[in-house]
């Protein structure tokens, strides 16, 4: 096979990604790796995997379960990182908005429907007691869209990972009111089924060496200040970001399968279980 396609959001929990090739770590293994960021997110990452696009996507998990089982040919193959992901819950810093409760029947900016800030509206919903029936959406595709819809008045809350939206608080642009913590691990790799099928050895490659490189991660000099330099943040921002993220080099267990589908099947966002053997490779 030739170049392998991967792609991901353009987000610090992924910069292990964007070092393995730019140091050669997959072509010193023979294995040709093209990445693409993708700051729509899931919603368009799951299209990805369906069109051909990528063979490999990095990608939320309650994202991918409910892709699978709405029919995405591809399986996940691994958790890549097993704490959870911290969303703030974000508001325009000049509205009226001042705790959660204010944000009861609002209008959610989403990146897009199927999407991590589509599906975590509902569980953020569900936390609150509130009627998931009344969630309204506004699709804002990308993190400017969001900016633009808040400050414009379009859409009133924006859930995006705490750490990458903090520079936005930070300006004075976005307000945050509280976080939302997923219940299960943030990311997880998924691969095309026709891949997995027809490339096995390249795909447990490709593995080894990411795995590698997220095992040593923290241990990497300077680690903090380049993370800080590469996607515009405070030292001390990435510093507490890293003291709480977890990488994994761990099957998906039933267990976590499980708890996601649980959740998404009481949220009315997925309509039956799939076995573990049509969602996990």
């Amino acid at each position: 096979m030739g170049k392998i396609h991967i792609a991901g959001v353009p987000e610090h929990f992924n910069l292990p990604w964007r070092l393995c090739i730019e140091e050669g770590k997959f072509a010193e293994k023979g294995v040709d790796v093209k990445w693409t960021d993708v700051p729509e997110g899931t919603g368009r990452l799951c299209q990805m995997l369906r069109d051909g696009e990528t063979d490999i996507a990095v990608i939320l998990t309650e994202g991918i379960v409910k892709d699978i089982t709405a029919g995405n040919p591809s399986k996940i193959v691994q958790v890549y990182v097993q704490s959870p992901l911290i969303w703030g819950i974000h508001v325009a810093a000049r509205s009226a908005y001042i705790t959660l409760g204010d944000l009861e029947n609002k209008i959610v900016a989403i990146s897009r429907y199927g999407s991590g800030s589509h599906l975590m509206a509902f569980v953020n919903a569900q936390n609150e007691g509130w009627d998931t029936a009344n969630l309204r959406f506004e699709v804002i595709n990308t993190l400017d869209g969001a900016i633009k819809s808040l400050t414009d008045g379009t859409a009133d809350y924006f859930m995006w990972e705490r750490f990458m939206t903090k520079p936005i608080v930070d300006q004075g642009i976005f307000r945050r009111v509280a976080d939302c913590p997923t219940p299960w691990p943030s990311f997880v790799i998924a691969v095309r089924d026709e891949v997995l099928v027809n490339s096995p050895q390249i795909i447990g490659t490709i593995l080894d060496v990411i795995n590698t490189k997220t095992s040593g991660f923290k241990e990497i000099k300077n680690i903090t200040r380049i993370l800080a330099a590469r996607y515009g943040q405070k030292e001390e921002d990435t510093a507490e970001w890293l003291s709480l993220t977890q990488w994994s080099d761990q099957k998906l267990t039933q267990d976590i399968l499980y708890t996601v589908q649980e959740q998404l099947l009481d949220l009315n966002i997925i309509d039956r279980k799939l076995s573990f053997e049509n969602v996990a490779g």
